[in-house]
């Protein structure tokens, strides 16, 4: 039975809360996948030109990587501030700065103009965007975790992981549009700026919905208990993560290798490896990805509906093994360079890691209280980033130039699949949790003496 901080919201509140959600995710990480495509595609040139083009991509992909380094500072501050004043008020904050960060990327110099002060600058943007996703992620799928009710959660905070097949569509379309229109002289010299300028439009959009929704009602009743209780000081939420959820975080962070790792290899190297090493044109390259976003986008909800029925677990271990089981027929396919085996192998892909991505939103949600939830989930989720999606391009692209073989980056990608089968493995279900009783177990720990071990359970998952 749902507790009164639980209950089930009004059908159109809950949709407004999800569609607010989904388009500040999909601006995001519009902004996000966009800079790694172009990454892929022409930043090599554009700011690293006196490179050999396989090593101009390395540096190009460095850049992109660290954003990725950012994301956990982004995730700890971010989850303090969210856990103090609220999921909505750090994420418009987020979604300022990944917007602001992008357009500029628009405006920046290049290396023809201002020398080695281009890539620099890119650098420091792309800090930026790091910074702003790490604490977009955990706000996001909170704000529609925390207003839904556990019947339905894996569904409804499913929507939100949408997010990311969306901006990859989106970022994919816009490119491969320009690609197609202009020649490739053109699109060097100012096309590509268009996309990154274009999110200035997608950023007032966002901004005007997401400040339209209010705040989730367990984060309310939670501040209420904590103001009740101001007579004890409150421990900090990193602190308190540390304290009664650090097994949780290790979990959440397994879980994220194989699906951080094969998305990368999936969405951002295939652009390397299919016009290079299978000599595919880059239109055709990124029609193929444009497409499986599109299918990866529309699966999502369906796995994260399964995760209902069935659990968290079983829909997460069974897309954990398939992409780990893929990978040697995924390159196969794309070393045939038709352009049917090309979308075949990365739909596949898409498909098998959305039974991880969707899942993901509710599953770590459950796994932590309210007051630190959004430190917990970001955690988790942003530090796990840096040893997996951040490095996951450059490591490919570096056993491509080493041994001219997708043999090891099968391998690659297979061992981040055996250490996800085995954090999940181990961790307890979710499903049908009552985000309310976390809070009762972890407020009552903070109040008296540390959580003993039946009531430890109760607090990480029954």
């Amino acid at each position: 039975m749902s507790s009164p901080a639980t209950a089930p919201p009004a059908p159109n509140n809950l949709k407004r809360i999800v569609a607010a959600s989904l388009i500040g995710t999909t601006i995001e990480w519009y902004d996000f996948f966009l800079y790694g495509s172009a990454a892929a595609l022409v930043f090599n040139e554009l700011f690293f030109p006196d490179s050999d083009p396989l090593v101009g991509t390395l540096l190009s992909f460095l850049t992109y990587a660290v954003g990725f380094a950012a994301r956990p500072v982004g995730a700890l501050v971010f989850g303090h501030y969210g856990d103090r004043l609220g999921r909505k008020k750090l994420l418009v904050l987020s979604l300022l700065m990944m917007g602001g960060a992008t357009f500029a990327i628009g405006l920046l110099p290049t290396h023809a103009t201002v020398g080695t002060a281009a890539p620099v600058l890119l650098t420091v943007l792309r800090l930026v965007q790091g910074f702003a996703l790490g604490g977009e992620w955990g706000g996001a799928v909170l704000l529609v975790s925390e207003h839904g009710d556990a019947r339905r959660r894996g569904f409804w905070a499913s929507w939100p992981q949408t997010g990311a097949p969306a901006g990859q569509l989106l970022a994919t379309g816009v490119l491969s549009l320009l690609t197609a229109v202009l020649s490739d002289a053109a699109f060097d010299s100012w096309g590509w700026r268009i996309p990154f300028l274009f999110s200035g439009v997608l950023v007032m959009v966002g901004l005007w919905i997401r400040l339209s929704v209010d705040e989730s009602p367990v984060f309310k009743q939670a501040l209420a208990q904590a103001e009740s209780r101001k007579a004890k000081a409150e421990p900090l939420p990193l602190v308190a993560v540390m304290r009664h959820h650090w097994r949780d975080v290790l979990i959440a962070m397994g879980a994220r290798m194989a699906e951080n790792i094969s998305y990368y290899v999936l969405t951002a190297f295939i652009l390397v490896y299919a016009t290079t090493a299978a000599d595919v044109s880059k239109q055709t390259a990124l029609n193929a990805v444009l497409i499986a976003s599109a299918v990866h986008f529309a699966v999502i909800p369906a796995w994260g509906a399964l995760s209902d029925r069935i659990g968290r677990r079983p829909v997460y271990l069974l897309g954990a093994a398939g992409v780990g089981l893929w990978m040697f027929p995924f390159f196969m396919l794309i070393d045939s360079g038709h352009f049917g085996s090309l979308l075949l192998a990365v739909t596949v892909g898409l498909v098998l890691h959305g039974a991880m991505y969707a899942p993901q939103a509710a599953f770590f949600s459950e796994m932590f209280a309210t007051r630190m939830r959004y430190s917990g989930a970001s955690i988790g989720a942003q530090f796990a980033s840096v040893a997996a999606g951040a490095p996951a391009p450059l490591i490919a692209t570096a056993l491509l130039s080493e041994y001219d073989s997708s043999t090891p980056i099968s391998l690659y990608v297979i061992a981040a699949a055996v250490l996800t089968l085995f954090a999940v493995g181990v961790a307890r279900e979710t499903r049908h949790r009552d985000l309310a009783e976390v809070d009762s177990v972890a407020g009552d720990a903070d109040e008296d003496e540390p959580v003993s071990d039946s009531r430890a359970q109760r607090a990480r998952i029954v």
